[in-house]
């Protein structure tokens, strides 16, 4: 399985589409950064606004090092957003810092999706750091029942990215309101701009679902269930 052509073949798709998403959310982001609000509002300034306007006064808005490194922290109740988003006054800012609400708003909603992810992130992170070990192991002593072992474990990574997208794309549809709703986004310009840096981001994610998808596909293969055979052995 190692430098193994059928991986690229399967992944090609996959990588991509991830490598376009990449380059689509850094060039929208750095575009829309050269738009100006016309409140004049800062990405913090958007997130404390709408958070209090949703009854989230407790949630802190706080810098975070790193490039759009932006998240909500569920057990904190922290919305960390990175310094290029949460001190400019852009159009890239406030629909970053928007998403991120809409992360807050979703878990005051126990939006059940959003539950179950963050249900499914231990698993998720080991089955990530194990899942591959016990493959590359099972395919060099032939051993279907840690192959197996190993394609489980990596199922719950897979089950975690597809669960993600939902998540993201109801954040980005809660956040396009809430600007829209309570007069941040003023015109058309914005919306389209706000619209363009949050579809770019949320390829990403389809990005990164299809690449865990494919994987467990190409495993799948290698394992032979596809053809009845034993591929793990040849």
């Amino acid at each position: 399985m190692f430098f193994d052509p059928l991986y690229f073949v399967i992944l090609a798709p996959a990588m991509l589409l991830s490598a376009w998403a990449a380059w689509s959310t850094r060039s929208r982001f750095a575009e829309w950064s050269d738009v100006p609000t016309a409140t004049g509002m800062s990405g913090a300034e958007v997130a404390r606004y709408l958070l209090d306007r949703f009854g989230l006064s407790h949630v802190r808005v706080v810098p975070h090092e790193g490039v759009l490194s932006d998240h909500y922290d569920p057990k904190e109740k922290e919305v960390r957003l990175s310094e290029s988003v949460f001190y400019d006054r852009s159009i890239s800012a406030i629909a970053v810092a928007a998403h991120e609400v809409g992360h807050a708003i979703q878990d005051k909603d126990q939006y059940a999706p959003l539950a179950l992810r963050n249900a499914a992130v231990p698993v998720a992170s080991f089955g990530s750091n194990v899942s591959f070990i016990l493959i590359a192991i099972g395919f060099a002593i032939a051993s279907v029942q840690l192959i197996w072992l190993g394609i489980l474990f990596f199922s719950a990574v897979v089950l975690f990215q597809i669960i993600t997208l939902p998540v993201e794309f109801d954040a980005s549809r809660r956040a396009k309101e809430a600007l829209a709703k309570l007069g941040i986004v003023t015109d058309r310009r914005e919306a389209e701009g706000v619209s363009k840096v949050l579809n770019a981001a949320a390829m990403t994610y389809v990005g990164a679902a299809l690449t865990s998808v494919l994987t467990l596909l190409y495993y799948l293969i290698r394992l032979g269930v596809f053809s009845g055979g034993r591929n793990e052995e040849e």
